[in-house]
């Protein structure tokens, strides 16, 4: 898919600062340090959008970035970073459960993931608690290019071993730096939503339709 408007809207804390368009909202859950801002700026094709930063853990709002006008990427806090205090823990935990449980706009959670390492237990914890509460997922294994191709279908059973991964949950390997993978998660995210479809229906052949998704990897 073709991104040609990108922006950042806000940072919210709670249901009050949420907008209020009704966008479907695709929302990026993590640990610090796992790539989800790199992850954000590939897949709205802009370089510093969302920012990355040195200090994990700095990231306390749900950010939301908007593709298109038409949905929002939502970026939680990451988790899992010691430097962050038991008190802050708790509010970010608070926060994001509120959101899961309760955002209708919500279509699909990526839980993204770093392919060279085996989940942590709060991805387990994370992964787990979404099946829980039946919430759509999407495991996103970044850093693909940190991989020898070689060892790819190794590192991505590791993950799906580790996570005790559901068959019927979708994932994605991913590389922020070569692009692998950005045209299949905008294609699931577009089963999820909707985004695009009537565009597509309406442009079919249309090689130049600027909502066209390319199924594969870059």
């Amino acid at each position: 898919m073709k991104v040609t408007k990108s922006e950042f809207v806000i940072s919210a804390v709670g249901p009050d600062q949420y907008p209020v368009d009704a966008l479907p909202e695709i929302a990026l859950a993590g640990r610090s340090n796992v790539g989800k801002s790199s992850l954000i700026n590939r897949m709205l094709s802009r370089k510093n959008l969302a920012r990355t930063s040195s200090t994990p853990g700095k990231t306390q709002q749900l950010n939301y970035y908007r593709a298109n006008d038409d949905l929002y990427l939502v970026d939680f806090p990451g988790y899992g970073y010691a430097k962050v205090s038991k008190t802050q823990r708790a509010a970010f935990g608070e926060m994001i459960e509120r959101y899961l449980l309760n955002r209708e706009e919500l279509k699909l959670v990526l839980l993204v993931v770093d392919l060279r390492h085996p989940p942590s237990k709060d991805d387990i914890i994370m992964y787990d608690w979404l099946q829980y509460y039946d919430r759509d997922v999407c495991v996103v294994a970044t850093k693909a290019d940190k991989i020898p191709r070689s060892r790819w279908s190794k590192h991505i059973k590791m993950v799906k071993e580790t996570l005790g991964f559901r068959p019927h949950h979708s994932m994605v390997m991913f590389s922020s730096e070569s692009g692998l993978g950005k045209d299949e998660l905008w294609s699931i995210i577009q089963s999820y939503t909707n985004y695009g479809l009537e565009a597509d229906e309406a442009n079919e052949g249309d090689e130049d339709d600027t909502f066209s998704i390319e199924k594969g990897q870059e």
